[in-house]
């Protein structure tokens, strides 16, 4: 096929694609309002790991214990002060971002560097401030998102994996692995499977490894940090779901690029979405079938 074809094809592909109203009101507004809040408590949380920037596993932890699993500091070398970063035991040199950082003749030893926390400064109190009210704030969207989501039918209707679904799934690996994406009103299986990761298993883990932290709480619920094998194992539960949280993130954006940025974001912005046209839907569906 010649380039004047393909360029007709494409074309009447475009006329014939249909703008349906995808998103609701009520996921535009939640899905902000948590992107907002996460936001605000991964750069106020990283500013509250420097206050002790090592991870743990157990309920105790110091210097009679063998039992971190990260640390961040920095050390004196005879090359001058130099950040490092131990996972596991394995060091690595990482001055300039992690350990040690800071404007050339102005560095300082703080774990992560000023412009990625909340604030900038060395501020325990305000991060703290920052980070709880966003964690208030997601905690309740999340929680009648929940409930709304359960009563309408959202949850059941687009995010509940279907048998059909898992079939597709080998078929939806390639799709993205060839960066092929099909446009359509439903999400596809890796979607829902993201998403309700996120949603159902990342989020409320985050929340609960919180409040596990918290010594208000230890007071109301004391059974949950035993649950959760101590404070320190909750904390490192915590961060590393900061960590899957971000890498989400990476890979979401990724996708939007991918799939074609203008409609991924008029999606969620105003909620009406371009699909592909019924004929090429219908081949691809024939084919994953």
């Amino acid at each position: 096929m010649d380039s004047a074809a393909t360029s007709q094809t494409a074309e009447a592909d475009t006329k014939n694609a249909t703008l349906i109203y995808r998103q609701s009101r009520w996921t535009r507004l939640t899905h902000w309002i948590w992107a907002f809040s996460l936001f605000f408590m991964l750069l106020s949380g990283l500013q509250i790991f420097n206050a002790r920037p090592q991870l743990y596993i157990g309920k105790q932890s110091g210097f009679g214990f063998n039992n971190t699993i990260l640390q961040i500091g920095a050390e004196n070398t005879d090359n001058g002060p130099r950040g490092f970063t131990e996972i596991f035991g394995y060091r690595f040199d990482t001055t300039g971002v992690l350990g040690w950082s800071g404007p050339p003749g102005q560095e300082t030893p703080r774990a992560f560097p000023a412009w990625a926390t909340i604030p900038s400064y060395y501020d325990l109190g305000t991060a703290r401030v920052v980070h709880f009210f966003f964690a208030w704030v997601l905690s309740a969207t999340l929680l009648v998102w929940l409930i709304a989501g359960l009563v309408n039918g959202h949850i059941r209707r687009d995010l509940a994996p279907r048998v059909e679904d898992l079939r597709k799934l080998p078929r939806d690996i390639v799709d993205h692995a060839k960066l092929k994406f099909h446009h359509t009103r439903e999400y596809n299986t890796l979607q829902k499977m993201a998403y309700g990761g996120v949603l159902f298993v990342l989020l409320p883990l985050m929340i609960i490894t919180g409040l596990a932290m918290s010594p208000s709480m230890n007071s109301v619920l004391p059974w949950l940090n035993e649950i959760l094998g101590g404070r320190q194992t909750a904390r490192t539960i915590h961060f590393t779901v900061m960590v899957l949280l971000v890498l989400f993130f990476i890979i979401h954006m990724l996708m939007i690029v991918a799939a074609g940025p203008i409609n991924e974001l008029r999606s969620i912005i105003t909620g009406w979405y371009r699909t592909d046209p019924p004929a090429k839907h219908d081949q691809a569906t024939e084919r994953s079938a």
